[in-house]
């Protein structure tokens, strides 16, 4: 491997860390009705468990009220099922032909606890991009050892990987900042 190569690993990996949080900070509750909420629901569909948005069709009614349709109408009770078994905080309203999901508005305190999960997904999110950073120093000592690179341009490239990992560390501190506001929006 060379440097450029390492280089290139190593951004792309800090790349999917950070689309890792955005969609992790996708499912988080927000106050307003949003459809990604859903993406960790599985429902039982004839022996496989199936992402209940292959199963049905989401729409946002009124911002604060999602509409689950599911295609196939005699799995109604299952999707119910899911959903009480995802634990989202809101409890389905079926009507026997689609399941509607109502927002409640959200209270003070619990707009701090969602933030406090966001900051928590951010630390999360800096960990494992300082854990790139470590890998990538000790790919550059491996590489320092056999192509016998000079010390200049070893010291030049942990500045390098240094600059990229901040770079995407304020990445992430500017998501969850925006996260967080969007969570604290009434």
């Amino acid at each position: 491997m060379t440097v450029e190569q390492m280089y290139n690993t190593g951004t792309d990996k800090m790349e999917k860390a950070i689309s890792q949080m955005k969609k992790e900070f996708s499912s988080i509750r927000t106050g307003r009705a949003n459809p990604m909420i859903l993406d960790k629901v599985i429902v039982e569909y004839y022996g496989a468990p199936t992402p209940l948005r292959q199963l049905s069709q989401v729409s946002v009614q009124d911002g604060t009220t999602l509409v689950i349709a599911p295609y196939d109408k005699t799995i109604l009770k299952e999707v119910e099922k899911a959903l009480i078994k995802a634990d989202l905080g809101i409890t389905p309203n079926s009507d026997g032909i689609v399941i509607r999901l109502v927002f409640p508005p959200l209270t003070q305190d619990k707009r701090k606890e969602i933030c406090k999960d966001v900051k928590k997904v951010c630390e999360d999110t800096k960990v494992a991009i300082r854990n790139i950073r470590r890998d990538m120093t000790d790919e550059l000592k491996k590489l320092e050892k056999s192509e016998n690179l000079s010390e200049d341009m070893v010291k030049d490239n942990q500045d390098k990987i240094q600059k990229l990992t901040d770079k995407y560390i304020k990445i992430a501190d500017e998501n969850s900042q925006e996260k967080e506001k969007e969570v604290l929006t009434v």
